[in-house]
């Protein structure tokens, strides 16, 4: 997640100072991705360097305004309008841990998949409620916590998924192993042996 870019993002709708920024985002992201208020001076900062941003003097309350300046506005249109560069994959500890674990004697690696499965669909409803209850009383502003909840559920819905998937070669490994045919762990869809 570039905070960076979120702040120019917000910056080129209005001038802000740090805690308004915050705020903005936060409402924007439904408060998924809380930001440290450190964080977003610190940015303010490299973007001023950089030439993206500029003080605007203060808002009589002691807060100092911050506004896009034009190399910021090229600079937030570029990022609009590339997409998102997919590189190395991020670190996902679950699937860390269920590889260590299915290579450690002694690992209960189905009663591991089941919490964690529980853990999974807990949070696949209450982000699906969260999604109905926004839903149904929906305004313009909210379409964008709508994007980040249908983002969070297909990933919750994809990580459920993956968990069948996790226990369904378990299964199939634990078959293999009782007709003789133990490591021929096939994937989906593979032929036969």
């Amino acid at each position: 997640m570039s905070i960076r870019y979120s702040i120019l993002a917000l910056l080129q709708e209005q001038p802000r100072y740090g805690y308004q920024l915050r705020a903005a985002f936060e409402e924007r992201t439904g408060s998924v991705w809380p930001l440290n208020i450190g964080q977003v001076y610190t940015t303010l900062n490299r973007l001023e360097r950089d030439a993206l941003v500029r003080k605007e003097g203060d808002d009589g309350r002691g807060h100092v305004l911050y506004s896009i300046t034009d190399a910021g506005t090229v600079e937030i249109s570029r990022w609009f309008t590339a997409a998102v560069e997919r590189g190395v994959p991020p670190r996902n500890e679950l699937a860390i841990k269920l590889a260590l674990a299915v290579t450690t004697a002694g690992t209960d690696v189905t009663a591991l998949i089941q919490a964690q499965r529980e853990i999974s669909l807990k949070e696949l409803q209450e982000l699906t409620q969260t999604r109905k209850d926004l839903a149904a009383n929906q305004r313009l502003t909210d379409t964008a916590r709508l994007l980040v909840l249908d983002s969070l559920i297909f990933h919750a819905e994809a990580e459920a998924r993956w968990l069948d998937l996790c226990e369904a070669r378990l299964v199939q490994q634990a078959n293999g192993a009782s007709n003789g045919t133990a490591g021929m762990v096939r994937g989906p869809g593979a032929p036969a042996a």
